[in-house]
């Protein structure tokens, strides 16, 4: 019997109409035994020889990966980030690839907005200072006076850019990609852009061409005082010159909710500057229905397309 594996570390089995319709085809629907990103080793064990489809996490499905799993022919990722997924190595071994690059956009815009502003008004710093028996007075920035940089104007970051707008603060942005900005927003160079803003934040997906975007030289271009926000993957940021840099006081704070190795257990999680959360960026649930739904129907489209269920 062929096998579908759901590797998302959540899944919300019984209320996705796709995957009851195929589990009501005769597919065995096996989900993730560890509830957690899973390593190499594991995605290969729990595709085995026998799974055709896979609605996938964020594990890694390298070359290794796919190739051992004689029978897959649809991957179908529930989130907009790909660079977990050999896309060459896919197209050559005839394995359909699909992502969900609207459905999560709205969540991670929201949580960047609210990082920005936990980050300018010290929200969590004063919460644990007044746990702690004390009554700060500590002054707060508004996000209305500031120059928001973002890195990446797509799905996500066009969002994070009409939620800055709607407060009133200055939008300007990097992507080689664009010609034409959105309304009010001006396209710059990224050094530019690391000069100009009061805070960076980041909305581009994760490539080798981009490891380390943001590396100590990044950093040192910054004003003293800037904020720096990732949200969008691990491996943009170089951990340890961010740390450095909010211990020298050269950096204000950042919010980090990706980071290269999850769980995280590095030295930012010492440094009272930086809010640091679990991955969290598309877990609205409103957010979270909808990318399972489109994953799961792509994934059904996909094994329509690979013949092996009718329409």
């Amino acid at each position: 019997m062929s096998k579908i594996v759901i590797s998302t570390s959540s899944f919300g089995f019984d209320h996705n109409p796709a995957i009851q319709q195929l589990r009501a085809q005769g597919f065995t629907i096996t989900g993730n035994p560890y509830q957690r990103k899973l390593t190499e080793d594991e995605i290969i064990t729990l595709l085995g020889n026998d799974t055709v489809a896979l609605l996938a996490g964020v594990e890694p499905l390298t070359e290794h990966v796919l190739t051992s799993a004689s029978a897959l022919r649809v991957i179908a990722r529930c989130g907009t980030g790909m660079d977990n997924v050999d896309l060459e190595a896919a197209r050559r071994l005839n394995i359909q690839v699909s992502n969900t690059p609207e459905a999560p956009a709205q969540a991670v815009a929201e949580l960047t907005l609210g990082l920005m502003l936990d980050c300018l008004r010290q929200i969590n710093r004063i919460d644990r200072s007044v746990r702690q028996g004390e009554w700060p007075r500590s002054q707060g920035r508004l996000l209305a006076a500031r120059t928001v940089g973002i890195i990446g104007l797509g799905h996500i970051g066009r969002r994070v850019a009409k939620l800055c707008q709607a407060f009133g603060a200055q939008v300007i942005a990097h992507d080689p990609h664009l010609q034409l900005a959105p309304d009010g927003v001006e396209l710059v160079a990224l050094t530019t852009l690391l000069e100009q803003a009061d805070l960076v934040t980041l909305h581009l997906p994760y490539s080798p061409a981009v490891h380390y975007l943001i590396d100590a030289e990044a950093i040192d271009r910054m004003k003293p005082g800037t904020i720096l926000i990732n949200a969008a993957r691990g491996g943009l940021v170089d951990e340890t010159a961010l740390c450095a840099a909010l211990n020298t006081g050269h950096l204000e704070a950042a919010a980090l909710d990706s980071f290269e190795q999850e769980p995280y257990h590095g030295p930012l999680c010492e440094c009272k500057q930086a809010i640091l959360t679990s991955h969290i960026g598309s877990l609205a649930r409103e957010t979270r229905q909808r990318m399972e739904i489109e994953a799961a129907e792509n994934l059904k489209q996909g094994l329509i397309e690979a013949g092996l269920i009718d329409e």
